[in-house]
């Protein structure tokens, strides 16, 4: 979350940089994002198959390599190339923490765990345009990606040093390797389509509506596939007879969509229509990252209180 909110105030400057119009520059976020989505259930799989702590260590170097990859990039097509390396690389470690940190802590102090991982998750949106605003400034958008280079050589030391080895837990487990390249290809292209409507002004142009009816057919191929996998697809389809499901999916895709959205264009508002620094469009945001820091707080209670479902 840090370094996604700090990539997000640096594409003005990515824009300018790199000569490229900010409907192919967000690919550095959405390219980001996609990969993150696509090694989560790779993740599971590598954590079955081979020692948690090997698994852990190639993501870290993974993503190190990413970002020195991402300082380096002398263009914006390299610089998505190492968004996506970054991005597959995150998608391992997230669940992979999570499910390394269960099995090492224990139920007995999982809750203080948690909280203690999901801090940075609450305080990247509010000192993430803040940091970043501040490294823009004063030194270059390559120094957003360099920061993470000694903070991943810190944890793969770690990792070496003082993480236990997590056995294989079942070198037979399959992975839906189809299932995961038909719903990655499907959400790729249609969001490709929906780049060229907003390129053209209008949803009806050769580039919207050829990547959005391959997108569809591959979504439809990816139906039929998991129809045949049942149980064994990457998202079984049994999944959406259950309403809590169906309304959990659709609460993320609106509000990851208006989250997304505003963490993108803020900041462009800020500095190309407000006229501000890229320091002081950092210090803008700050509201928005009070405000996701209440609603987590008011969303906990709520949730001990009523429940999950209430809640949303």
């Amino acid at each position: 979350m840090l370094d996604s909110t700090m990539v997000n105030i640096a594409i003005h400057n990515l824009s300018q940089d790199l000569n490229s119009p900010i409907s192919t520059v967000q690919w550095t976020i959405t390219c980001y994002v996609l990969a993150t989505g696509i090694a989560v259930p790779f993740s599971g799989w590598l954590l079955n198959k081979f020692d948690g702590k090997n698994v852990f260590l190639v993501g870290e170097i993974g993503f190190a390599i990413g970002s020195v990859a991402a300082a380096l990039s002398p263009n914006i097509q390299f610089l998505i190339g190492a968004r996506l390396v970054q991005g597959f690389a995150g998608g391992l470690i997230i669940p992979l923490l999570t499910t390394l940190l269960v099995q090492t802590a224990g139920a007995e102090v999982m809750g203080q765990m948690m909280a203690t991982v999901g801090l940075p998750i609450i305080l990247g949106p509010l000192v993430g345009p803040i940091i970043g605003g501040v490294i823009i400034k004063y030194l270059s958008w390559q120094w957003i990606f360099w920061v993470n280079v000694p903070v991943a050589v810190g944890a793969i030391i770690l990792i070496i040093k003082k993480l236990p080895s997590f056995p294989a837990q079942n070198k037979a487990a399959k992975i839906d390797l189809i299932g995961i390249l038909l719903l990655g290809g499907a959400t790729s292209t249609i969001i490709y389509g929906v780049v060229g409507a907003s390129r053209a002004a209008s949803f009806n142009n050769h580039t919207t509506l050829l990547y959005g009816g391959i997108g569809i057919g591959l979504l439809l191929l990816y139906i039929a596939w998991a129809t045949y996998k049942k149980a064994d697809a990457v998202v079984p389809l049994t999944l959406f007879r259950y309403r809590s499901f169906d309304g959990s999916m659709l609460g993320l895709m609106v509000s990851g969509t208006i989250l997304n959205g505003a963490m993108l264009l803020l900041p462009l508002f800020f500095q190309d229509i407000s006229g501000l620094s890229v320091m002081m469009a950092g210090f803008a945001l700050i509201p928005q990252g009070v405000g996701m820091l209440a609603s987590r707080s008011i969303t906990g209670r709520l949730t001990d209180q009523y429940g999950a479902s209430m809640s949303f």
